[in-house]
């Protein structure tokens, strides 16, 4: 029988600002991220292909081989994303006890998605949120393509367990998921007992997080069929500069 799935909380696209000031995240659908990023979804679709082509992550400590990424860097602004050079990715153990402190050297996205004009203007409408929260400025962004695999019977999408990620805002896409169950999203109210659980199942639907203000997690994933994955778009959006190894 197939998993019943707990639907999100959707927001309407008007009220995306003042959902994110109310309680420090909001769901979109597909099409409401499209009406708002200027994005057809023909041309988010056409990023899916490049899921297919991400190596295995090499810093797993549970020794899993159940997760695949590519990473990229920009700079952001309301009207352009400028790629950075190629640079490894770090987190403090305050914000990821189980990968933190040490400099995770992902293979870069492929050009020609990061070149896409849909990718500059999802990224723009990214930052235009993001300042409109919090005023305008060049946002230090971070993008990463996973693909989370039941290759060893489990998959596990937050490792990490609830955490935060010590950026601002953190836009998590759900690009696609196959033959699976499980991945059910959890976010937390960092000052109260409030929380929200539900499952993203629709591509190119988001969450949206503040990232001063929630912490977030998705349970693991079990095979409802041979080869089953869920795919996602994780990016973060950072003032003031990357998050980088002090040492």
């Amino acid at each position: 029988m197939p998993q019943q799935l707990l639907p999100p909380p959707l927001t309407s696209p008007d009220l995306l600002s003042a959902t994110l000031a109310d309680q420090g995240f909001a769901v979109l659908g597909s099409a409401s991220v499209c009406a708002l990023s200027g994005v057809s979804i023909e041309s988010l679709q056409a990023l899916e292909p490049s899921w297919n082509d991400l190596p295995p992550d090499q810093y797993l400590k549970d020794g899993g081989r159940y997760r695949r990424r590519r990473h990229a860097s920009f700079e952001v602004t309301a009207d352009k994303a400028l790629a950075m050079p190629h640079r490894a990715h770090w987190q403090p153990v305050s914000y990821n006890a189980l990968h933190g402190g040490m400099q995770r050297w992902f293979d870069p996205m492929a050009p020609e998605v990061a070149q896409q004009d849909a990718w500059q203007k999802l990224l723009a409408w990214l930052a235009r949120v993001a300042s409109a929260a919090q005023g305008d400025q060049t946002w230090f962004t971070e993008a990463h393509q996973f693909r989370i695999d039941t290759t060893d019977g489990i998959g596990r999408p937050t490792p990490e367990g609830a955490h935060r990620d010590g950026v601002n805002w953190v836009a998590v896409f759900l690009v696609g998921r196959h033959g699976i169950k499980g991945g059910e999203t959890r976010v937390f109210d960092m000052d109260s007992p409030r929380g929200q659980r539900f499952t993203l199942a629709e591509p190119w639907s988001l969450l949206l997080l503040d990232d001063s203000r929630v912490i977030h997690e998705t349970t693991p994933i079990q095979p409802e069929q041979q080869g089953g994955w869920r795919d996602t778009l994780v990016i973060t959006l950072r003032s003031g500069g990357f998050l980088d190894d002090p040492a």
